[in-house]
């Protein structure tokens, strides 16, 4: 009996203008809108934390400390003991430089991104044991307890701040501004040029006492 070959049959092309043709770009389309959504989101969390402060009422954006203004910081602690604050820490360059000083060092910064990579550093450099960063905004936190405090401020909230520590801190604490100084009081030292300039005022009188003030500069009549 003589078998028959069989034909295989190839699957004819696809037409033009088949139905399959759309739903693939269908298909792609729905990945190309997800993936540029996933970046925009991705962007959103990673920028926001740094444009925020420019939407508050007292900007105090991050701009890295120099290293003559860390030197100048660190000389004003030369001789302190005691717990340290640095308000508006950023990358946790001056806490780390108080802790390998000795000084049990606290950082207080707004931006998520910046406390993070604080805390990376600090135990990089071996000294996490002797820091703490937390994700606070300044004004919601008392620093009673610290009896040295770092500020690298702007103008604008300088007024404010010197009410604010001036009410919280205890006896023989050290307040160092960097950049700025506070407008009112008269500091005890000053060390530095220029944008490197650093400012120590120390308070002379127990926190409570209605005496308790820093030298303050005097009005000028009008």
């Amino acid at each position: 009996m003589a078998s028959k070959a069989l034909a295989v049959e190839s699957p004819a092309p696809l037409a033009q203008g088949s139905p399959v043709e759309p739903s693939r770009r269908r298909q792609w389309g729905l990945l190309a809108t997800g993936a540029v959504g996933g970046a925009l989101v991705a962007l959103y969390a990673v920028v926001t934390p740094f444009l925020a402060p420019a939407l508050r009422k007292v900007c105090l954006p991050f701009v890295p400390a120099t290293s003559a203004q860390i030197q100048n910081v660190l000389k004003m602690l030369q001789g302190r003991s005691g717990s340290l604050a640095d308000i508006g820490s950023g990358d946790g360059r001056v806490v780390i430089a108080a802790a390998k000083m000795g000084f049990k060092a606290v950082g207080y910064e707004l931006n998520p991104w910046l406390v993070w990579y604080s805390r990376y550093r600090a135990w990089r450099d071996g000294v996490h044991h002797n820091t703490k960063f937390y994700i606070s905004d300044l004004w919601k936190v008392s620093f009673s307890h610290y009896t040295n405090v770092v500020i690298f401020g702007v103008p604008q909230m300088m007024p404010q701040l010197e009410k604010k520590l001036k009410e919280e801190l205890e006896s023989n604490a050290r307040i160092i501004a960097c950049r700025f100084p506070f407008p009112c009081w008269i500091p005890d030292h000053t060390t530095g040029e220029g944008i490197d300039t650093v400012w120590a005022y120390d308070l002379k009188c127990p926190r409570g006492s209605e005496s308790k003030s820093l030298e303050t500069t005097p009005a000028t009549e009008s």
